[in-house]
């Protein structure tokens, strides 16, 4: 009976707003998913953890609701040929086997240092993450623009890529049709690994799935970010058992979410073949850097709450709260809003072409 009262305590009270907020979030989140190939999580976690979910059940929930939709992102993409089924299950058994790793590691700190602990290590790896990950890519999408090379379908392969390529390990040599290479699989454990462990911290693995399969082994864009939704199929799945196991899924959010997911991860989807590569980075870097400044607001109030800090007065303590959940919506909205302009103006270029090749035609 305690369990029990203890695993409700962990669920908030949903009203029709919080159901609506989480379906378009759901929406939003399916639509960069499909988009960048990240599971959506980088904004759907911070976006529940705003409504006052604790952010271990927001990880639990969201790899819980990220599976099936994963599936069907990846099903529609490999129709546009852009899925490296191969190298997604031999990235995805390894990052499993982080995802196991490191939700033991978020389920020791809750029982150590309890919700405050939890919603700490959820929001400082958040905030280290996207300050990295998001610096990195927009720096990159910002060279390619710079260079020249935006409207160029063309993506250089980079050095460290070229040398992962090189390297010969006999016995562990594996064709993979993304890379248009061999490589070994012992170069796939650890980002695999790496991957899960970041997926079971915050519910995100493409944060290093993606940026992995382009700079280290050498993917294109677009099969790396369609790759990805295979490796978030496995992860999610397993990772779902895991922390159903301990009663920290909410079943309510995982449906909600997936609803409202499973309609935009479709237009997200179509809307990878009408932008040229280098979008894709933008898109993914600014939503990211966006996100990090709403969950670094909530930083000092976890900090706070354990003790770490001086105390912080209810009145800031809401402000803080507010305002980073106003960050929060604005990421959504513009998240959106690039997405769908990037679809709309790819689509009006093609239409106009195709008019043009009639037009020609007719003459």
């Amino acid at each position: 009976m305690h369990e029990i009262v203890n695993a409700a305590a962990n669920f908030i009270h949903l009203d029709a707003i919080n159901i609506v907020y989480l379906f378009l979030v759901g929406f939003v989140g399916g639509l960069v998913s499909g988009f960048i190939g990240s599971g959506g999580a980088f904004v759907l976690t911070p976006a529940m953890m705003s409504l006052g979910v604790p952010g271990l059940v927001a990880v639990a929930s969201n790899m819980c609701h990220k599976f099936p939709k994963a599936l069907i992102g990846s099903i529609k993409r490999a129709k546009y040929g852009q899925v490296d089924v191969k190298l997604g299950i031999v990235l995805g058994i390894s990052a499993e086997a982080g995802v196991l790793y490191g939700a033991q590691i978020q389920e020791n700190i809750k029982k150590s240092f309890g919700e405050a602990g939890s919603n700490l290590y959820v929001s400082a790896a958040f905030v280290v993450i996207l300050a990295i990950v998001g610096g990195f890519v927009l720096l990159d999408a910002w060279k390619t623009y710079k260079s020249g090379n935006a409207n160029n379908e063309e993506e250089k392969v980079t050095k460290l890529a070229r040398w992962v390529q090189s390297v010969n390990i006999p016995g562990t040599m594996v064709y993979f049709k993304s890379l248009n290479a061999r490589i070994s699989v012992l170069f796939t454990i650890p980002l695999g690994f790496a991957t899960g462990m970041l997926a079971a911290t915050i519910a995100v693995g493409g944060f290093i799935g993606v940026p992995s399969m382009i700079y280290v082994m050498g993917a294109p864009s677009l099969m790396a970010s369609a790759t990805e939704l295979v490796i978030a199929f496995v992860m999610g799945l397993g990772g779902s058992l895991k922390f159903a196991l301990h009663g920290l899924v909410d079943i309510r959010l995982a449906m909600i979410i997936l609803a409202g997911s499973l309609f935009g991860i479709q237009l997200g989807a179509i809307g990878t073949t009408y932008v040229k590569p280098f979008m894709i980075k933008i898109v993914m870097g600014t939503i990211m850097v966006i996100v990090l400044f709403s969950r670094a607001l909530m930083v000092p109030v976890y900090l706070s709450q354990l003790g770490l800090i001086q105390e912080i007065s209810a009145g800031s303590v809401k402000i803080l709260k507010n305002v980073s959940f106003g960050i929060m919506i604005f990421a959504l909205a513009l998240g959106a809003f690039i997405v769908l302009k990037a679809m709309w103006e790819g689509r009006r270029a093609e239409k106009l072409a195709t008019a043009e090749a009639l037009g020609h035609s007719k003459v």
